[in-house]
């Protein structure tokens, strides 16, 4: 079938990686085309904080090259960024770029523990510290780096063992960055986006930040998240491209005064890193008339975007993560005949040089230029992708394979349901029976029968849950939000299903 996005300026190499034939040399030439074009357009606006032109962001982050520069910072040496979200955080990324250096953004969920290990392992030359003073010094400007060089480590937050750092290239950054605006179906004129989601994320920098930097236009920062604000902003500031996680856009709409927020300006709006319900799509499609919705998804290892879901599939495809993305490959391995499940391959000019200092990790994850994801998958004849769980995160019901996502979306459409997190539970004649945690929507009751019931009429009988515990607290997450799994596993407050 024809690629469903635009595969014009790309051609496939000996290695045989689709590439994008026209992108710039670098980030930093990436951002100075931009400050050339438009100086005096907005570039920066941190909410309740400073606006900032592309003439303003280049001269303050030169100075913070010439600054690391003084302290001793050289090409190649690695910069750690531990600020939150804000100009500042923007700043130190340009800045570190800008002396040659590698950016290393730290999450800033993290515990002192996984900090220094971040620090530590990275090697980092210099930190750039919350409550201290930026670097500044005379300005710097290195642009020699190509598209095969370290530009940045993003650290990934799994459930298990301490973060690997995913080395990615300037050449990574760029082709997602080319990959975000034709899935985006938008012309290249200045975009306005608005960021609630950490910077120190891929998809908050790779997918926000350097998307609309690209197109000389404007990123709206929100430095915490809450909800009336990032509802003022969208209207306000006349957002063209929103951005976030399902569960932001169902606590906007849950607003009593949504319907007298001022939409209009938003022509594309994706969501993505959690399932979603159809219904929400729904809604989200009715309160946002003007805008393409869509679902993107993708890993750190990826740069952020491997596949995305357009606007013509949303809804009737709301648990599908699309198709992949114009430069992407995308294969399983180790397929089950009945069920077409297996574990999903990337291959691109997105996916990362590896772990940095992680020779064995490396060697297991990339594999003749594959990305082994982790996650289980299977892809239908129109070539939609349906990502059905992690590879460890399956269960095994007495020989059935049991995907816990495919669970989760199911009991995530029931409508009392707020948050969901579906485990095996150890069974001594089954080995596993399937366990679901779920937290209800504040102000509703929900009843365990009726859910059953609900996740009976969408699901084969040995996917419905055998156990369930419903609890008023939130799931538990890594800093990286992702729900922790093996506390609820080893929890021992499960109702058996009647």
């Amino acid at each position: 079938m024809p690629h469903p996005f635009d595969r014009s300026g790309t051609e496939v190499g000996p290695d045989g990686v689709r590439r994008y034939t026209r992108l710039p040399r670098n980030l930093v030439t990436m951002l100075r085309t931009a400050v050339d074009a438009h100086p005096d357009a907005e570039a920066l606006v941190e909410l309740g904080g400073e606006r900032v032109t592309y003439r303003q962001l280049w001269n303050r982050a030169t100075r913070v090259a010439g600054g690391l520069r003084a302290a001793g910072v050289q090409p190649g040496d690695r910069v750690a960024n531990r600020l939150g979200n804000g100009n500042d955080w923007v700043y130190a990324f340009w800045g570190t770029l800008l002396a040659g250096a590698v950016a290393v953004p730290v999450n800033t969920r993290f515990a002192d523990p996984e900090v220094r290990y971040v620090l530590e392992d990275s090697g980092a030359a210099y930190a750039i510290e919350p409550g201290a003073a930026l670097p500044d010094g005379e300005p710097l400007e290195v642009t020699e780096q190509g598209h095969t060089d370290l530009a940045a480590i993003f650290y990934t937050s799994g459930t298990t063992g301490f973060p690997k750092g995913a080395m990615t290239t300037h050449e990574n950054f760029l082709s997602n960055v080319e990959t975000c605006l034709r899935c985006l179906s938008l012309d290249r004129q200045q975009l306005t986006t608005l960021i609630s989601v950490p910077l120190f994320h891929v998809t908050g920098c790779n997918s926000q930040l350097l998307v609309v930097t690209a197109t000389g236009g404007r990123a709206v920062v929100m430095p915490v998240f809450e909800v009336r604000a990032f509802l003022r902003a969208i209207a306000d500031e006349r957002v063209d491209v929103l951005t976030t996680v399902p569960a932001i856009y169902w606590l906007a709409l849950q607003q009593p005064d949504f319907a007298d927020v001022d939409t209009s300006s938003v022509r594309a709006l994706s969501y993505g890193g959690a399932p979603i319900a159809p219904d929400l799509v729904h809604r989200i499609k009715e309160a946002f008339p003007t805008a393409r919705v869509g679902n993107g998804f993708g890993l750190t290892e990826t740069s952020s975007v491997s596949t995305y879901l357009p606007d013509e599939y949303a809804a009737e495809h709301a648990d599908s993560v699309g198709f992949p993305a114009p430069v992407v490959d995308l294969d399983l391995a180790d397929a089950d005949p009945g069920t077409g499940v297996g574990e999903l391959l990337i291959r691109g000019p997105n996916v990362v040089a590896g772990y940095w200092r992680k020779p064995v990790q490396t060697a297991e994850s990339f594999v003749d230029g594959w990305l082994h994801s982790g996650d289980l998958a299977r892809i239908d004849d129109e070539g939609l992708v349906y990502v059905v769980d992690r590879k460890k995160d399956m269960i095994n019901r007495g020989g059935e394979n049991v995907y816990c996502v495919e669970v989760e979306n199911a009991l995530a459409a029931h409508p009392a349901v707020g948050e969901v997190a579906v485990v095996g539970v150890a069974d001594p004649m089954m080995g596993e029976k399937v366990g679901a945690v779920v937290v209800p929507l504040p102000g509703r009751a929900l009843d365990p029968d009726d859910l059953v019931a609900f996740a009976r009429e969408r699901l084969a009988d040995f996917k419905v849950p055998q156990y369930l515990s419903v609890r008023s607290e939130p799931l538990p997450r890594n800093p990286g939000g992702k729900v922790l799994k093996p506390p609820l596993r080893e929890q021992g407050d499960w109702q058996p299903v009647r």
